[in-house]
């Protein structure tokens, strides 16, 4: 991945995500391929920022159902990025 931007998709808002930041904890979605230290390297570039430590998580896509079909769908898996700084 060449550009920052391509590494963190966009930030989680979320009840979790903003007790997390009282502890100068913040919440990314991330590209599926990046590693822990291109994640790094991405939010110091972006926002000139010393990172303590990455903890990344993949999460599954659910799967649910359609209305009205008898049929199933998913939602898109992804990537989160724990950033402590």
């Amino acid at each position: 991945m060449k550009d920052a931007r391509d590494v963190i998709v966009r930030p989680v808002v979320s009840e979790k995500s903003y007790s997390l930041m009282e502890n100068h904890v913040y919440t990314f979605e991330v590209a599926k391929s990046a590693s822990k230290p291109q994640i790094r390297d991405a939010v110091e570039s972006i926002f000139d920022v010393k990172v303590l430590k990455v903890n990344t998580l993949n999460r599954e896509g659910k799967r649910k159902r359609n209305r009205g079909l008898p049929t199933f769908g998913k939602r898109p898996a992804i990537k989160r990025a724990y950033i402590t700084l």
